[in-house]
């Protein structure tokens, strides 16, 4: 590979803080809200214009599309994020379960308005370079923006990136499912001109449940509960498509759930677009599945107006400002959690939180209706080899079938809140991030309302 030589260079630093969250994901976000209700001086960078990533920049809309009448819930910071846009009207009941709807666009203001409450200081508009080291402890991180190369210096630092980029490039040992097995990527987007009447009368007169799932490309694993129960799910249409020549026969991945359909005539969150073998951390791969996944949108929103009933005048209202990515880096933590333990309930000693027995990736999807839930080990954020430096979110420890539950929205909350909290406390007790005390953690972090056991 041809290189170049950079000339070196002295980096201003441009702020210094307790605890640098980099990342504002749903697992940033309630980290760096928890740990600066836990007393410590916050940050959390971003390199979007916005806060909430997945919820927000892709236009993940359904938290907690998973809850049921028996779901057992953590509590903290996921649930406020649903009470709070509920408040402010950004939140519509969600169309297949007991939990609302996040307005994508609404939550916005939801997180802006957390992060000003709590007293933390965002940076947005950049992005993530290179960790600051001396040894094996990371001392902060450059960024580059609009105003060039800058230096933030931390005594602790969260990385929210989601492909665990930062504890990669400080050297901590990182794994990556195989490019072939790597959960699809997608583009999200949302339509509007829905005649809503119409449409859930077309939904009601043809129910689909979870057991439908199972068509065509996917095969989907249930534990048998899940089969009659209801699903807006979307295969009919695109099927009509593809034998009468308006999808390309090869599409047959096109498919999947809509979100909420409003009085306004808007539909939103469709989860319609997977694209295999899309490398989320590799921008090549980016920028063509970006490219491509708007593509088979607008196919998908063709086959819409020709085969859903009230879907006639369906138009494109706008895409999730990034593509949508479930599966990347992940590190090799202290504990690495296994399908066992998503499966079967894990208990852990130094859990943080615990999170509903929700399994939905690798032709998995197991919904927690009837009471059953695991623990999340602390373990599972400590990156080897690495100090000063925590994991949260879906880059956190473990094996694929355990990522396809913690990768969830709710869960990197959980985690989430538990890093922010554990960094804190090790900065208030001078402790390194591996000694922390966890029963204090533990009793701050329900203090703050999350249910551990």
């Amino acid at each position: 590979m041809l290189t170049i030589t950079e000339p070196a260079r002295e980096v201003p630093v441009v702020h210094q803080t307790d605890v640098l969250v980099v990342g504002s994901g749903p697992g940033g976000l309630a980290a760096a809200l928890a740990a600066a209700r836990a007393g410590a001086e916050v940050t959390l960078l971003d390199r979007f214009g916005c806060f909430g990533g997945n919820i927000t920049v892709v236009g993940v809309e359904g938290f907690a599309w998973y809850r049921h009448e028996q779901t057992v819930e953590a509590g903290g910071i996921g649930w406020e994020f649903e009470e709070r846009a509920k408040a402010m009207g950004a939140a519509v009941p969600e169309s297949q379960s007991l939990s609302y709807e996040l307005d994508s666009e609404g939550f916005k203001l939801v997180a802006d308005r957390l992060v000003e409450e709590a007293g933390i200081h965002p940076m947005l508009h950049r992005v993530f370079v290179a960790p600051i080291m001396e040894g094996n402890v990371i001392k902060g991180v450059i960024v580059e923006s609009k105003a060039g190369r800058e230096a933030v210096l931390a005594k602790r630092v969260i990385d929210a990136t989601g492909d665990a980029d930062v504890a990669h490039r400080a050297g901590a040992p990182t794994r990556k499912t195989p490019l072939e097995e790597t959960q699809a990527a997608s583009v999200m987007f949302h339509v509007a001109g829905v005649d809503k009447q119409r449409f859930m009368e077309g939904v009601k007169a043809d129910p689909q449940t979870y057991a439908n799932w199972s068509t065509g490309e996917w095969q989907v694993e249930t534990d048998g509960k899940e089969d009659e129960m209801f699903s807006p799910f979307l295969a009919k249409p695109f099927a009509q498509a593809i034998r009468d020549g308006v999808i390309p026969a090869h599409l047959n991945t096109i498919g999947g759930t809509w979100g909420a359909v409003h009085d306004s005539g808007e539909m939103t969150y469709m989860n319609l677009v997977h694209l295999a073998g899309c490398d989320g951390v590799d921008p090549d791969s980016l920028t063509k599945f970006e490219i491509e996944g708007r593509k088979q949108a607008m196919l998908a929103i063709e086959a819409l107006r020709r085969y859903t009933p009230g879907c006639e005048g369906v138009r494109l209202r706008n895409f999730g400002m990034s593509i949508g990515i479930r599966d990347s880096r992940k590190i090799d933590a202290v504990y690495n959690m296994t399908e066992a333990d998503v499966r079967h309930q894990g208990r852990f000693e130094d859990t943080i939180g615990i999170y509903p027995e929700f399994i939905d990736g690798y032709g998995i999807l197991i919904l927690p209706t009837t009471g059953r839930y695991m623990q999340i080990p602390y373990r599972s954020m400590l990156p080897k080899g690495i100090d000063n430096l925590l994991v949260t979110g879906r880059a956190i420890g473990g094996d694929k079938v355990s990522h396809a539950a913690v990768r969830n929205m709710a869960c990197c909350a959980v985690a989430g809140q538990g890093a922010g909290v554990a960094a804190a406390l090790s900065l208030k007790s001078n402790r390194g991030l591996a000694d922390v005390d966890l029963s204090a953690a533990q009793a701050e972090l329900t203090r703050q309302g999350v249910r551990i056991h």
